[in-house]
């Protein structure tokens, strides 16, 4: 715990940016972590020798900021790196983790065949009458994990996913098969809450905050590559708009 640190009383700068400053330096400096809690109001107030109110102020305007993010019952934490991302799928994770300064890396979490007509293959004509295989991983950037993606394949012109290791982009892979990513239908996001196996899978709470990403993926043929249902830690991700 860190001492007691003295503040420039005579300054023309008011306290409570004194202390913002402070922690925002700590902050930068990699004293108080990405996902990490800060020291609590009473502690902070016994650091600098300030009001509550000084330090509640210091507090509000680095969340404002997005630097700070007061969690309900648990405390203030330091904002997590978010990953921005424009609203068109044809740009991947990976490219987007790249984009932001950060490291992507993907583990398989589950792998299998499914047949013609079981109630989770999603509903496309594509899919009719076809067997489909289902690939499950988890995407983490910087080695959090960010994504749950459940993508659904046609098998016979995708079965080599099944022997492939899947660790690194799936659209490099997909490239290097003779398979040009097109554009992105039908997409759209919706809000859920974590479940359980959620919250296993994506080192979070049961109840978490998600965003649940649908979009049918298709080559320069406009054949169907795969229909993704993407689940993904809405503290960490964020979706941007910008017209062309």
């Amino acid at each position: 715990m860190c001492g007691q640190i003295n503040l420039h009383k005579e300054s023309t700068s008011p306290l409570f940016e004194q202390v913002k400053d402070d922690i925002y330096e700590k902050i930068k400096n990699g004293i108080y972590m990405a996902g990490h809690k800060i020291p609590t109001e009473l502690e902070l107030i016994d650091q600098y020798q300030v009001s509550r109110i000084t330090v509640r102020r210091a507090i509000e305007e680095l969340c404002k900021e997005g630097m700070l993010v007061k969690l309900q019952g648990k405390g203030t934490f330091v904002q997590e790196k978010r990953i921005f991302r424009k609203i068109e799928h044809t740009v991947s994770f990976s490219e987007s983790c790249q984009t932001n300064g950060m490291v992507p890396s993907a583990s398989v979490t589950e792998r299998r065949i499914m047949l013609a007509g079981d109630p989770e293959v999603p509903e496309h004509s594509a899919f009719q009458d076809n067997s489909v295989i289902y690939i499950q991983r988890v995407r983490s950037a910087d080695g959090s994990p960010v994504m749950l993606e459940n993508n659904y394949y046609l098998y016979d012109k995708y079965s080599f996913l099944l022997t492939e290791s899947l660790d690194g982009s799936l659209y490099d892979l997909l490239q290097s098969k003779g398979v040009v990513i097109g554009c992105s239908q039908h997409s759209y996001i919706d809000a859920i809450k974590a479940s359980g196996k959620h919250a296993a899978l994506l080192d979070i709470s049961p109840g978490d905050p998600l965003f649940l990403l649908y979009t049918e993926l298709y080559d320069i043929q406009n054949e169907l590559v795969y229909i993704g249902k993407q689940i993904i830690v809405a503290s960490k991700y964020r979706f941007s708009y910008e017209n062309s």
